[in-house]
């Protein structure tokens, strides 16, 4: 099965060379030349990754396309594709997994790709299995134990109760003649 990729970048050139390369390497590709535009193949198809530009359309339009891409119910890896490097925490809090930087040499590209997607299948598979505590909390709990609100006191039996004992002489201390 080829992995399916989104390309948006507002740069034709970009666009069709990534996509030539992308495809050559063995990714079904899907270009879009606008935030709106990526935005709209992001609801209405599915995709492995996401690539796009940082600035397109608004400064913020890379942004619009990494939150549309969190949001939708495939998960998709996502990757931020700038001329423009930025902080790394600025990347990760905007949502993106990766940062490329433009212009990057073709086999490095791709190894950054294929690392990121192998990263987020992983985080994939993790996710979409019960936690190993889970499973065995879940194994040992029965089905419908009721806990009590407050401790009860036993009930007084026949026997002598508790409190009827005779108390305990401490350790060393004389007893009393009367």
């Amino acid at each position: 099965m080829k992995r399916k990729v989104l390309l948006v970048d507002d740069e034709v050139a970009v666009l069709l060379t990534m996509k030539a390369v992308l495809e050559i390497s063995g990714f079904d590709v899907d270009t879009a030349a606008s935030a709106r535009e990526g935005k709209h193949k992001l609801r209405t198809h599915q995709y492995h990754m996401v690539i796009t530009d940082m600035r397109m359309e608004s400064d913020e339009a890379g942004i619009e396309v990494i939150a549309a891409a969190r949001t939708a119910s495939y998960h998709p890896a996502v990757a931020l594709l700038t001329a423009f490097p930025v902080a790394e925490e600025d990347w990760q809090s905007m949502g993106a997994d990766k940062m490329l930087v433009k212009p990057m040499h073709t086999r490095i590209l791709l190894e950054q790709i294929e690392k990121l997607l192998a990263t987020h299948e992983a985080k994939l598979s993790i996710w979409s299995q019960p936690a190993p505590a889970a499973k065995k909390a879940a194994a040992k709990k029965p089905a419908a134990k009721k806990t009590p609100s407050k401790r009860v006191a036993p009930k007084p039996s026949a026997k002598k109760s508790l409190s009827a004992k005779r108390p305990v002489k401490k350790a060393g201390a004389k007893a009393k003649k009367k």
